[in-house]
């Protein structure tokens, strides 16, 4: 397990930050909203239904692919919800916005020499609207969507396209998401410096992660 926050020395044997978006850098309360209330009751009013009744049918049909890039593709949602997802995407944009400290840790690895590059499961139509509200493509060395690679994090064929096109050694290389099935998808892919993220969403209570080092923001990892 990852020791945290990391010292000098830690961050001595580090070269590459690879860092999750929602959750991670990004607050994770837009997306939480918009696929909890926003889908559910759009869906819910072409069919006459209140948008609890919309989200408890939709709910499992949402937990059936999760895990896979469907999950993660508003293409794939438009075309089973018939919902203009994009267009619901841009009209609810006043919740998309850095995590506490989150810039300011970006800038602080770049500082220190260190490579960053955003891996994440966001589709790239998704990914631009948020870039166009908080700059953070900006504020990185690079950026790849997991649509890119046709495979989510979860799956080991994402992170082999990965170091084709971002070439890293997976012993100098820390990864930062808050999502458990991908911190242990990277682990298996070698990556040695992981780190879960416990409050990825800054309307909830941080969670509980034993299974590896965590903070709960990113800018706690410095000590």
């Amino acid at each position: 397990m990852t020791r945290v926050p990391l010292s000098a020395a830690d961050w001595a044997g580090i070269d590459h930050v690879l860092l999750d978006l929602d959750g991670t850098l990004l607050d994770l309360y837009y997306d939480r909203h918009f696929w909890h209330e926003v889908v559910p009751g759009a869906w819910g009013a072409s069919r006459g239904l209140d948008p609890v009744a919309a989200r408890a049918v939709l709910e499992p049909r949402f937990r059936a692919v999760e895990g896979t890039l469907d999950w993660y593709s508003i293409d794939y949602w438009a075309r089973e919800l018939q919902l203009d997802i994009l267009a619901l995407k841009r009209s609810d944009p006043t919740r998309i916005g850095w995590l506490p400290g989150a810039r300011d840790f970006v800038r602080a690895l770049r500082a220190l020499g260190k490579r960053t590059v955003l891996a994440t499961n966001s589709h790239p139509d998704v990914l631009q609207i948020k870039h166009e509200y908080t700059g953070v493509l900006d504020e990185l060395d690079a950026g790849f969507s997991s649509h890119a690679f046709g495979a989510p994090k979860e799956d080991p064929h994402f992170w082999r396209s990965l170091s084709a096109v971002e070439p890293f050694d997976p012993a100098r290389t820390l990864f930062i998401d808050d999502h458990v099935p991908v911190l242990r998808a990277a682990r298996t892919a070698g990556i040695a410096h992981l780190v879960a993220v416990r409050r990825p969403d800054s309307a909830l209570p941080a969670r509980n992660h034993d299974e590896f080092g965590s903070v709960e923001r990113v800018r706690d990892l410095f000590d």
